[in-house]
């Protein structure tokens, strides 16, 4: 597992292209029949993919978590975001179309994954941090799960928001989460930007065409910067970051954040005419 530690904002000022994407791009993270992950030092977040094609992959442990099993401390989300397939918890089979959530509690002790197709493989997105009490396992479709359209044609930014795991949806610790998806047309995400002082935040992006690619903006608002992203990279926020991104063609996301609080509307906004 892949760990990446914390980076003062003071210092990402003086940082070129190669080592923001070094400490802040996740990429490389899709393999078939592979579990692939990133520890971050910001909210000990776990960021990875499980691509199960021709086989079933086990949700093992690993040396820096210093756990028996992997959810022994730890609460996990997990969106698909590929073809339909299947996760087990603790014997309890759950079936995930494209889009579908399952929120596993703290304790949950055997998972595995697995594809219906392997041609068509389920791309499983997780998220995971830690948590000090125990919730359900829950399973919600994307047809069930809070929906809203924000946004307008006119700025580029007409798009649905999904909210999966927050204060009124799926209960957590400290784990929230859903998606966004940009209508045809619109590229702008999350305009105008904000940060959290509260929660960091992790982007993914998927849905981007091959040939296609998405402008992430980070950075205090005054001093931005960007990373490049292909289809299956996330990029790490902290908290001193904005998070908002413009694409070559509409594409969409997931968004999940860890930290003080589950309040999804917790953020201090910035005008677009306050950005350099």
């Amino acid at each position: 597992m892949k760990i990446i530690q914390h980076v003062h904002s003071e210092d990402f000022k003086t940082y070129g292209t190669d080592k923001i994407r070094e400490r802040f791009l996740l990429d490389d993270l899709k393999e078939k029949d592979k579990a692939n992950f990133v520890y971050s030092h910001y909210d000990r977040m776990v960021t990875g993919l499980i691509t199960p094609t021709n086989q079933v992959v086990p949700l093992g442990t690993y040396d820096i978590l210093r756990a028996e099993f992997f959810l022994e401390r730890r609460e996990m989300g997990v969106i698909n975001v590929g073809g339909a397939g299947s996760i087990i918890a603790d014997g309890t089979t759950y079936n995930l179309a494209k889009l579908d959530c399952l929120y596993m509690g703290k304790g949950v002790k055997d998972v595995s994954f697995s594809s219906a197709d392997a041609n068509n493989p389920a791309v499983f997105y997780i998220l995971s941090a830690p948590a000090h009490a125990t919730y359900p396992t829950t399973y919600l479709q994307n047809a069930d799960a809070f929906s809203a359209q924000l946004g307008s044609v006119e700025t580029a930014n007409e798009r649905k928001i999904m909210r999966y795991i927050h204060k009124d949806g799926i209960q957590s610790c400290q784990l929230v989460m859903g998606l966004t998806i940009l209508s045809t047309g619109s590229v702008w995400n999350t305009i105008p930007p904000h940060t959290h002082d509260r929660r960091m935040e992790v982007y993914f992006y998927f849905d981007v065409d091959e040939e296609h690619r998405v402008f992430h903006y980070m950075g205090e608002p005054q001093e931005t910067r960007h990373i490049i992203v292909a289809n299956h990279e996330a990029v790490l926020s902290p908290t001193w970051s904005i998070h908002a991104g413009s694409g070559t063609k509409n594409y969409s996301f997931i968004w999940g954040m860890a930290g003080e609080n589950l309040d999804y509307a917790d953020m201090d906004t910035f005008g677009v005419k306050e950005l350099k």
